[in-house]
């Protein structure tokens, strides 16, 4: 196999050009058999394998720089970095992410997680280059998807400035750009680099606009009609527009051409985008033929690309997704707004149901918040659902044009808490931080499926912004024991009741391990109380001064940074009551959660059952 002499970063370029196709071959037959044990992102990897490679044959890594614009599709740039051996560890406990990591390489020049970044890195790093009288090669790999992100197009607006080379690559997988016109389109995009062109066309503008009286004017008459004249048969023409020069589009799947144009745009001492065209989850039948599906995906059959893992209880996604289509049903006022996202966010079946009320803003969250102000403003009700870690992005858009004009948008934050195995870059322990400093806001994080249908109907019925956090994954099956309860604003619900001044206090899906840890305390002597917070803001007063005035422990659970969140707000709370309590703080401290499996997390961080009640019993025992 030739696959086999890729060691470490440039060995591709020992592999003769006649084998390249065959080396693209091994490699996505080596992604497709990895990718379904561990799950991962496998269709954008299948279709960006050539130009990877290509990449690879025309730069000299770790010396030039690639910026993977959100990182998802770099597991050939990882195999070709001397990762191959790693990857029966991708995105698993203490394994290889699926994401860059420079703590994994050299050869990963940042890391991404998020979209639309990669421009504005790229330009970061060519000016530091520049300003360092360095000498390396700069490339930011950005698909059209990320387009929709507006900090994309900040950034291409700042490139124009620059002077000195600068390499965009627009992974086009979507055909969402303009069709080349032909071999006119081809032969413009070679010779605009071509150095001999170049200095003519300086060479005769100097000696154009040197003419007396008529110089100037004659420069800039024919300058318009070049122009024009480029408007009509260049494809890409937004790009040239915004101060770059536009090639393409090049086969993606062509490596010779790839590297011939990497290579040629090189030379320039100017910005340069190269527009790429590949297929999604090229190689692979089933992911050729559904994209979507193969975009972020579990352990499968590789034979008929059906997951393994088969699915026993709906997930929060699913319960929202009905929740939603239900209320709707007897409102019309009700619309859904979201950022890419409407599979994973279960809005999928709604923009069936009701298209004329259902928005999908691209990758813009902050474009998405500020929408939805505007229609809660004129009378409608918004419901943004977004993942927690994508929701962070648009934080001045929740404070400024939501919360300060107190205006009823419900956010639906899925994904909340521990998410697993995507890392670091999409845990989403930040919400309770940052949506809970924000006044006016009411947070609510339902424990089950049925608490979320209850939290959605309230907050949709609220005249005031509402944020609902959930996690990702199947409901919990933990509180079918206990009857619900009708929400009333900052009431939290007693789920065990003890004799022992011991309380857990929990948030969201940590409640199920609070009732988990009472079991094992039970087991040791002790009759703890559990209380499902439900409403995150505003904290439930009436239950906190009752506790605050009796000895004993109280454990605040969340799966969220403790700094700025719940338990830190109670804490306060009971401080200012002079309490005689002692508060324990069960989240996560000061710092990043990488890549895992739920049950491997929690148990890291200590917020799982038996490391809960351990702690709990200690500290009672000291007391």
């Amino acid at each position: 196999m030739i696959l086999e002499k890729i060691k470490q970063a440039n060995d591709i370029k020992k592999i003769k050009p006649e084998n390249y196709d065959l080396l693209a071959e091994e490699i996505r037959e080596y992604l497709v058999r990895h990718v379904a044990k561990t799950g991962g992102h496998l269709s954008s990897n299948l279709g960006c394998v050539e130009l990877t490679m290509a990449l690879h044959l025309a730069l000299d890594l770790p010396k030039d720089k690639i910026v993977w614009d959100v990182g998802h599709q770099s597991y050939t740039h990882k195999i070709l970095t001397g990762r191959k051996e790693q990857f029966d560890t991708l995105r698993q406990f203490h394994g290889l992410s699926g994401f860059p990591k420079r703590e994994e390489s050299p050869c990963d020049a940042f890391n991404t997680g998020h979209s639309s970044t990669s421009i504005s890195l790229g330009i970061g790093m060519v000016e530091a280059r520049d300003r360092q009288k360095e000498d390396y090669t700069v490339v930011s790999v950005i698909g059209d998807g990320a387009l929709t992100g507006g900090m994309a197009y900040e950034a291409m607006n700042n490139a124009a400035r620059l002077q000195s080379n600068f390499i965009i690559i627009l992974n086009d997988n979507n055909m969402s750009i303009s069709e080349s016109t032909g071999g006119l389109s081809q032969y413009l995009s070679h010779i605009r680099l071509d150095k001999g062109y170049n200095n003519l066309k300086a060479d005769v503008t100097n000696r154009l606009a040197s003419m007396p009286y008529i110089g100037d004017t004659l420069v800039s008459t024919i300058s318009r009609a070049k122009s024009s004249l480029k408007q009509l048969i260049v494809p890409g023409m937004l790009f040239e527009n915004l101060g770059l020069t536009y090639l393409g589009p090049v086969d993606g799947h062509d490596i010779h051409a790839m590297v011939d144009t990497i290579r040629e745009a090189k030379k320039a001492a100017r910005p340069i985008l190269i527009h790429v065209r590949t297929r999604k989850g090229k190689g692979y039948a089933p992911a050729e033929k559904h994209p979507d599906l193969f975009h972020g995906v579990g352990p499968f059959d590789v034979e008929t690309g059906k997951p393994l893992k088969k699915k026993t209880r709906p997930t929060y996604s699913d319960v929202f997704s009905g929740a939603i289509c239900e209320l709707a049903a007897s409102n019309d006022k009700i619309c859904a707004v979201t950022a890419a996202m409407s599979d994973g966010t279960g809005l999928k079946w709604f923009s069936k149901l009701y298209p004329d009320r259902f928005f999908d803003v691209g990758i813009a969250e902050e474009h998405a918040v500020t929408m939805a102000a505007g229609m809660a403003s004129a009378g409608l009700k918004p419901v943004v659902a977004v993942y927690s870690t994508f929701l962070q992005r648009a934080y001045d858009s929740i404070l400024h044009d939501v919360c300060m004009n107190s205006l009823p948008v419900v956010f639906a934050v899925d994904r909340a808490g521990l998410v697993g195995d995507d890392g670091s870059t999409h845990q989403g322990i930040f919400d309770l931080s940052y949506l809970g400093n924000i006044p006016g806001m009411t947070l609510i994080a339902p424990k089950d499926g049925e608490e979320l249908k209850e939290a959605l109907a309230y907050a949709v019925a609220a005249n005031r912004p509402v944020a609902i956090r959930y996690p990702r994954g199947e409901v919990s099956a933990a509180f079918e024991e206990f009857p619900p309860e009708a929400f009333q604003t900052g009431k939290s619900q007693t789920l065990v009741k003890g004799e022992d001044p011991i309380t857990l206090i929990a948030v969201g899906s940590m409640a199920e391990e609070a009732v988990k840890a009472a079991r094992l305390l039970q087991e040791a002597g002790l009759s703890p109380t559990v209380v499902n917070a439900r409403f995150v803001k505003p904290i439930d007063r009436e239950l906190l001064s009752d506790l605050a005035a009796k000895e004993g422990l109280v454990a605040f659970l969340e799966d969220n940074t403790i700094s700025g969140g719940f338990g830190e707000a109670c804490a306060r709370y009971l401080w200012e009551q002079r309490a005689v309590c002692r508060p324990l703080f069960f989240g996560i401290q000061d710092r990043y959660v990488e890549q895992g499996t739920i049950p491997e997390l929690r148990k890291m961080l200590g917020l799982d059952a038996a490391s809960i009640a351990a702690r709990v019993k200690e500290e009672w025992e000291k007391k």
